[in-house]
């Protein structure tokens, strides 16, 4: 039986949202949702990418990205209209009363202040805690999710975390005003199973503690199920479903409903990963090692905390290699290095057996092109004041000397190869999806026509769905061009799909590497078969009564 309204602490009524285009026209994006939010509860939103699941989170604080307006309906806040509120109500509401964690966990932290910092700065200018009081809850926020060495990670850069370390942070500064309601926008998606188990049991335990209601975007269904009571689900901007979670996903009254339920990317032994087909060697790294500056707070950093050593591997001209690992193993960092992105003194590089720089800077515009990179999080790689296709076409004309209408044509194509709507190469990144962006910078780096792409955790922003459908085009596009593949992922399923070979790394050290199909049947170390149970999803689709159980 629903609660009256009187108790919610979020009602929305028939709520419209759009964004205004280059002539002044508005883009209708949410159309009359309707939905509330109780306290203590826990509400999903969930569906395809670009079905408006971000804008309708981000619109409970008020916000709106450029261009958004609010075209009808109501959104209050115990009572507070939020849809005509001054910036100075919604200032003491966000943080205070309602937090989020967003998606990009990069692009929410200050680029040049060490993560400590940031989180100081929130209890001290919104809670009033003196400096000593703020130190010791921001290394205590930071325990609290899990964070190891709490005291040197606070004296670290965002850019010197894992995508998993920084979506902890994150996650420590929304809650260090112990807000009523949370909003987290795809929490997890940066994490390995084994630690995104730990940030949603986290989740749930704050609010226990806390009685804070929370809302939960995510194209995970599992996720849903296991933290949620309720669930939305969108299509197009629409609410096409809500109610509880066992109802919705076990008897799901919209087809698309169970298209969600039933679509799943998992590791199937009876389905093998692709075959390894020998090539000549494309890239060998050999004993490399990387430091990030460490220290323990509050003193300035005086020694290096290891992120990769020893690391010893090849890649074979159109191979495609796996590498996996938790978050903070060393992954990404291992991925800037090759790429020139981080240097490694004392490694030795070789490109088709010839020593190739460590550096960007040292290397020929030839070899900047054959390496390319899709990065882990594709909003902050695009200049925010250029559209996707400008940013497609410069690389066109940079790397392979087309013209401007060669260029434009070239870049529909991409475009139309990864299921994306040419139209949308006029827009700006930030009116994209997640995954439309992270489809976007798949089609930038094979614009340059690599040897080597570098992909950083490519499927992350996707859901299932769409995350096969990408993979099945990746896999296409690869076959097509013979490009070598260096895919870094937590997800496991990701890697048994398309990857031959596979890279096991823990703590910075490679403990297993091999035929993806011989170390994930019969992994050699306690740690990769730990990996390999939290990839076995607990419960198959359609069926989430141990999930539901779990809670």
């Amino acid at each position: 039986m629903a609660l009256p309204d009187t108790d919610a602490i979020i009602v929305a009524d028939a709520l419209g949202m759009g964004y205004t285009d280059a002539d002044a026209r508005v883009q209708a994006v949410i159309h009359d949702a309707s939905f509330s939010i109780y306290p203590g509860e826990a509400l999903g939103f969930v569906g395809e990418s670009g079905s408006g699941k971000s804008t309708l989170a981000r619109a409970l604080l008020g916000y709106r990205r450029l261009g958004g307006v609010f075209t009808g309906g109501s959104l209050r806040y115990r009572g507070q209209e939020l849809t005509t509120a001054k910036p100075e109500t919604l200032r003491e509401i966000r943080g205070l009363s309602i937090a989020m964690v967003a998606q990009n966990p990069l692009a929410s932290l200050t680029f040049h202040q060490r993560v400590g910092d940031q989180i100081l700065e929130v209890l001290r200018c919104r809670t009033g805690l003196n400096p000593d009081a703020a130190r010791l809850r921001m290394l205590a926020l930071l325990e609290r999710t899990g964070i190891q060495d709490p005291g040197r990670v606070a004296l670290r850069y965002p850019h010197q975390l894992s995508g998993g370390q920084r979506q902890r942070v994150v996650i420590a500064a929304a809650l260090a005003c112990n807000p009523s309601l949370l909003v987290l926008d795809e929490p997890t998606t940066a994490l390995d199973k084994n630690t995104e188990s730990q940030v949603l049991d986290l989740v749930s335990e704050m609010r226990q503690q806390s009685g804070a209601a929370l809302v939960l975007v995510t194209h995970d269904l599992n996720v849903v199920a296991r933290v949620c009571d309720r669930v939305l689900v969108m299509k197009n901007g629409r609410i096409v479903e809500q109610g509880p979670v066992r109802q919705v996903f076990s008897r799901p009254g919209a087809s698309y409903t169970r298209t969600l339920v039933d679509a799943s990317l998992q590791i199937d032994p009876s389905c093998k990963p692709p075959t390894p087909s020998p090539g000549a060697e494309l890239l060998r790294v050999k004993d490399l090692n990387f430091s990030y500056p460490g220290g323990s707070w509050p003193f300035k950093a005086t020694t290096h905390a290891p992120a990769l050593r020893k690391v010893s591997l090849s890649v074979a001209r159109g191979e495609v290699l796996g590498v996996i690992g938790e978050s903070g193993s060393g992954k990404s960092t291992l991925g800037m290095i090759l790429a020139g992105m981080l240097t490694s003194p004392g490694c030795q590089l070789l490109w088709e057996g010839r020593e190739l720089a460590p550096s960007l800077r040292g290397r020929t515009s030839d070899q900047l092109r054959r390496i390319q990179m899709v990065f882990q999080d594709p909003l902050s790689s695009f200049n925010p004041r250029q559209t996707i296709g400008a940013a497609l076409e410069r690389s066109l004309r940079c790397h392979l000397g087309l013209t401007a209408v060669p260029a434009r044509i070239r870049a529909e194509a991409l475009f139309a190869e990864l299921g994306l709507d040419p139209g949308h190469l006029q827009r700006y990144p930030r009116k994209l999806s997640g995954g439309q962006q992270q489809r976007s910078a798949i089609a930038r780096a094979f614009a340059a026509e690599p040897d080597l792409l570098i992909c950083d955790e490519i499927t992350s922003a996707l859901d299932a769905s769409i995350q096969s459908q990408l993979l099945d085009q990746l896999q296409q596009m690869q076959s097509k061009r013979s490009t070598a593949m260096l895919i870094i992922t937590h997800d496991l399923s990701v890697i048994w799909k398309m990857a031959p070979r596979v890279v096991v790394l823990k703590d910075g050290e490679i403990i297993e590497q091999g035929d993806t199909a011989q170390v994930f049947m019969q992994p050699q170390t306690a740690y990769t078969a730990s990996l390999i149970r939290a990839a076995h999803r607990p419960m198959p689709f359609g069926n989430f009564e141990q999930a539901i159980r779990r809670r």
